[in-house]
């Protein structure tokens, strides 16, 4: 992989995902420093420096997803005090190649980056694609605690048949579930019956019944109050969805109905797995942009 020209990398902020990520750099023989994480630790040949002295040092920038929250403070979760990106930051990673999850949202609250240094690896397809995978087993593993009978023979509805919906389904079937997949592209409906699952529309999912547990995929309202009390009554229900999600809770309370929102469940079922994955897909950036 031709990205040897960089040999300084920074690792500023986030969960255990871009710990797991600045341990697999240095696994790879180049140097790393951390900043932001005080009070976590992997490897101790790590050294936590604060943001702007890591950034400075170094020649890449890898932020997290999303790199910051509420206005200009750096999500850093581990770090003993906030991270202003102030202009001490951003003179540090000035004229650097920056990695950041949702890079929108940090142009719009640091709008002195340069936008043609920062790089969105959340955009990438091979990191989606992977992530699905780490999202579908955290959602079993949410099952298999909450769900009072086995996955294998449980009746299963996944809502949505994009890159999650797929693999879930695939897993589910693996495990010996009954598995319904709804979908509204033509297409779609035609996939999942042809691999050997129920096909239903998305709409007329209130027609249905009678489910162990749903797993819903899609980031809209599906899951209303109406759709809810024909569709999920004895049923677990676990939105996979990124905000706003597609369950109403409130409903399912008022329905006595138990309802899960799952958000980031490759950094909580799989840090490592999705650390990984990001350093993976920043090297073929960087690889790409060298060309």
């Amino acid at each position: 992989m031709s990205i040897s020209k960089y040999s300084t990398f920074a690792v500023i902020g986030g969960d255990k995902r871009q710990l797991y990520t600045a341990k697999s750099i240095a696994d790879d023989g180049y140097c790393v420093t951390i900043g932001g994480f005080d009070s976590v630790s992997l490897n101790n040949s790590l050294k936590n420096e604060d943001a702007a002295t890591a950034a400075l040092n170094s020649s890449i920038i890898i932020l997290p997803l999303p790199a910051v929250k509420n206005g200009n403070i750096l999500n850093a979760p581990f770090s003993d005090e906030f991270i202003y990106f102030d202009d001490r930051l951003i003179n540090a990673v000035a004229g650097k190649k920056i990695f950041c999850g949702m890079k929108n949202k940090l142009l719009s609250a640091v709008p002195a980056l340069d936008k043609d240094l920062v790089y969105d690896y959340l955009e990438r397809e091979e990191l989606a694609v992977q992530n699905a995978v780490a999202t579908a087993e955290g959602a079993l593993e949410i099952a298999m605690r909450q769900y009072d009978g086995t996955v294998n023979h449980s009746r299963c509805l996944v809502c949505g048949y994009g890159r999650i919906g797929k693999v879930l389904s695939q897993m589910l079937k693996g495990l010996g579930a009954d598995v319904t997949v709804s979908a509204r592209k033509k297409s779609d409906l035609a996939w999942i019956s042809l691999s050997g699952y129920r096909a239903i529309h998305t709409d007329d999912l209130k027609e249905y019944s009678g489910f162990d547990l749903i797993f819903n995929t899609i980031p809209s309202m599906i899951f209303d109050s109406v759709v809810l009390a024909h569709t999920a009554v004895d049923a677990i229900v676990i939105d996979l969805a990124s905000l706003p999600g597609g369950v109403d809770f409130a409903a399912a309370r008022r329905l006595g109905i138990t309802a899960f929102q799952a958000l980031s469940l490759p950094g909580k079922a799989a840090p490592k797995t999705a650390g990984e994955i990001i350093k993976n897909t920043i090297y073929n950036m960087l690889e790409e942009d060298n060309r």
